[in-house]
């Protein structure tokens, strides 16, 4: 398959368009390969690394629609690493790293723009906690910056930093290095990337059932037919529990919970970075085409709809308009909810299953998306070794057996409270 270049655009430009190849291919699932991924989302990343750093090219990736359809294209976007803890910190700004130079490492754009993230502080104990994590994302090795209200003001002209406002601000933790990617185009550039390096993306194939030697998995049940394999990995988000069910697991520390998000109508160019809300859970930034991308809580319940309800809506578009007074005019074009597998201390699992031939990647709560490369890279490494990398090594499954919780808000073990 042919490289994306300028001087591929040009000569098809002057075909009419009409040479592009197709960015992947349509297999058949053969009967049998060394390596099964189910999920279409971290799925495609960790077969991209199966391939490109341990030769592991026998791999299938089963999505249960088409590619896309998952949570890796309904979220907001944002990738970040200011975190606290330094089990968090060494992972999330190992996938940043790997972000930036990820369009170029997979000849496609993934439309990864590092804007920066801004935290706002609305409490002199806010700010306290703000500056206590900024020092920890220094101390790991990471960026942080911390911005009086007057130099947010310049930075973010349309927040409302008076003495007057309902949750004055303070102040806020800046990460430069953060920012955002379409979400989208990771999904096409790994499922590309991996393609051409011998990967079977099918499609339209969802998992009905696992297939059993004793108590080891040896391939899966599909809608398309059995499939076998020496190693099964399962990275299926909010969908966790349920597949999980299918080979006999009952009880598992995750909780399946309903996380919308909303884009507004386009405007001009408004804010260029994102923007976190300290006084309640709102995050927002601008797409490349013009319209606020923002997202805030949990739904509340559990549910494995991808739909959300009114009364969080209200809650989201209040704390919008509490932070930029301007967009109270604006019309709200569409909204979407994505599947959260939240886990019971907020921190992701990425480890051998609890059967053997079995593998894991679940429990990203809000930080999914912006895991995709590290995600994928430790996975494949996981599968491939049949041993942690070091920078997901702490994720294990036993931890909540062993008490060694990576709790980063300190909330205990209540999976919607991260």
């Amino acid at each position: 398959m042919a490289e994306y270049s300028a001087l591929a655009l040009i000569r098809n430009a002057f075909s009419g368009n009409r040479d592009w190849k197709p960015a992947w291919r349509k297999p058949d699932p053969k009967p049998a390969y060394d390596v099964i991924i189910i999920g279409g989302g971290h799925g495609l990343a960790t077969a991209y690394y199966l391939a490109k750093e341990h030769g592991i090219t026998n791999v299938a990736v089963l999505e249960k629609g088409w590619l896309g359809s998952g949570n890796i294209g309904r979220n907001t976007t944002i990738v970040r690493s200011n975190y606290l803890l330094p089990e968090s910190i060494r992972f999330y700004d190992f996938s940043v790293k790997m972000w930036e130079n990820l369009s170029h490492e997979l000849n496609y754009n993934v439309m990864f723009s590092q804007r920066g993230i801004l935290n706002l502080a609305h409490s002199p104990a806010q700010a306290d906690d703000y500056i206590r994590r900024g020092n920890a994302m220094l101390h790991g090795g990471g960026d942080a910056e911390w911005l009086t209200p007057a130099e947010i003001a310049r930075k973010v002209p349309g927040v409302d930093v008076s003495g007057s406002a309902r949750f004055p601000v303070v102040g806020g933790l800046l990460q430069p290095r953060a920012g955002t990617a379409r979400h989208d185009a990771v999904a096409w550039g790994y499922a590309r990337a991996a393609d051409r390096r011998g990967v079977d993306i099918i499609e339209n194939c969802e998992v009905v059932g696992f297939l059993r030697e004793g108590d080891r998995i040896i391939g899966v049940s599909t809608t398309r037919g059995e499939i076998r394999a020496g190693k099964v990995g399962v990275a299926v988000a909010g969908s966790t529990s349920r597949l999980l069910k299918l080979a006999g697991i009952e009880q598992f520390p995750i909780e399946s919970h309903v996380l919308q998000a909303f884009v507004s109508e386009s405007i001009k160019p408004y804010v260029d970075c994102v923007v976190t809300f300290g006084g309640g859970h709102l995050y927002m930034s601008q797409s490349d085409k013009g319209g606020l991308v923002f997202g805030g809580d949990l739904d509340g319940y559990n549910s494995y709809a991808q739909r959300g309800n009114l009364p969080l809506v209200e809650e989201v578009m209040s704390e919008f308009v509490a932070m930029f007074p301007a967009v109270a005019r604006l019309r709200l074009l569409r909204s979407w909810g994505g599947v959260m597998d939240m886990s019971m201390d907020g921190s992701p699992i990425i480890a051998k299953g609890p059967l053997p031939g079995m593998y894991l990647n679940c429990g990203w709560c809000y930080g999914g998306f912006k895991a995709t490369p590290a995600s994928g890279f430790s996975f494949a490494w996981t599968i491939a070794k049949d041993e942690p990398h070091p920078i997901n090594a702490p994720y294990t499954l036993s931890r909540f057996e062993r008490g060694i919780i990576i709790d980063e808000k300190g909330q205990g073990p209540t999976p919607k409270l991260h």
